[in-house]
């Protein structure tokens, strides 16, 4: 599974930006996905998750109420809507995708790995 992860960019504190990642396998509507951030100097978390069907999400709780995660399965495309974004927010953020349900936020239940799409806010 290739995933491509777009749409990051440099914003102003309280704006709003959609990630968008892309999936190439067919088995994409029966995975788990992921959106998971990596501050510099810090360690990767766990931002956001969707479970195959979109029926279930589980969120990280720096950012509940302010991000969204969605999925269009007949796209192939996972998508992270960002409101009310802080400079706390500034990361790499990758997608991920994993065999199974599930909504789990432990970055060894995903198999694949997108390359990342820079958010940058500035306060």
């Amino acid at each position: 599974v290739q995933l491509q992860a777009s749409g990051g960019g440099l914003v102003q504190a309280g704006d709003s930006l959609r990630l968008s990642c892309a999936a190439s396998s067919r088995t994409f509507s029966t995975s788990k996905m992921a959106w998971f951030r990596q501050a510099t100097g810090k360690e990767r978390e766990f931002v956001a998750a969707i479970n195959w069907s979109g029926t279930n999400t589980n969120y990280a709780d720096s950012v509940k109420g302010r991000f969204t995660i969605s999925r269009d399965n007949a796209k192939n495309t996972v998508y992270l809507q960002m409101n009310s974004l802080k400079p706390e927010d500034t990361a790499v953020y990758y997608c991920a995708a994993g065999p199974f349900g599930g909504t789990s936020y432990y970055m060894k239940e995903y198999e694949f790995w997108g390359q990342g799409t820079l958010v940058t806010v500035s306060s």
